[in-house]
């Protein structure tokens, strides 16, 4: 049976009510209200599917998967749920298209290989140098947590800790190198400048 330490870590830590920047300027006609709404119903999601995993006796999700998997599946659910909070963006139809959300109906079938247009969208572990596949001229979202990792012995509940977001060009990405004998793909980190940029447009804060 789960331990009361794990059945508490099931329960994702609330937002903070006070913790939105009223003042963020955001593109595309997204709103803050519409971002909160959207970590709420992810608190709501990862919370009901992690109880539900308990009354098994399966380990949570995040203490389950890899830890880029379960970023992704948060930055998956991000850019699924905005859309339905503002009517103006949609979830990019092209698979693998960039940027994962574009205005909608400026582009066929609301789908776009590549477009300047829209907003990227990340979730990340990391407090700073967040990356991509590429040096992009895009709007950048970053929604940083908290989690345990499966390595992890202590269990602790999910948290959002930060939003941030802006436009960034390609003079603040920079390419992470790799040795020789690394495996991992090639990926662009976000510079100082792109950090600045996104700090100081600053979305949440807990």
């Amino acid at each position: 049976m789960p331990s009361d330490e794990e059945k508490l870590a099931c329960k994702p830590v609330p937002l903070t009510s006070t913790g939105f920047n009223v003042s963020a300027q955001l593109p595309h006609g997204l709103q803050v209200a519409h971002i909160k709404a959207a970590m709420e119903d992810f608190l709501d999601f990862i919370g009901f599917i992690n109880q539900q995993l308990s009354t098994k006796s399966i380990m949570r999700i995040e203490s389950m998967l890899m830890p880029a998997n379960f970023s992704s599946i948060v930055g998956e659910f991000m850019s699924s749920t905005l859309p339905k909070y503002c009517a103006s963006i949609v979830k990019n139809r092209y698979h693998n298209g960039h940027p994962d959300l574009i205005p909608i109906g400026v582009f066929p079938d609301d789908a776009a290989q590549h477009a300047s247009d829209g907003i990227e969208i990340k979730a990340s572990r990391y407090n700073r140098g967040w990356q991509g596949h590429n040096p992009e001229n895009t709007w950048l979202m970053v929604f940083v947590f908290d989690s345990n990792r499966p390595s992890d012995i202590t269990p602790k509940s999910f948290q959002f800790k930060m939003v941030v977001g802006a436009q960034l060009t390609k003079s603040d990405w920079i390419y992470s190198g790799r040795s020789a004998t690394s495996r991992r793909t090639i990926t662009a980190s976000v510079t100082d400048t792109g950090y600045q940029k996104m700090m100081t447009n600053w979305i949440y804060k807990a």
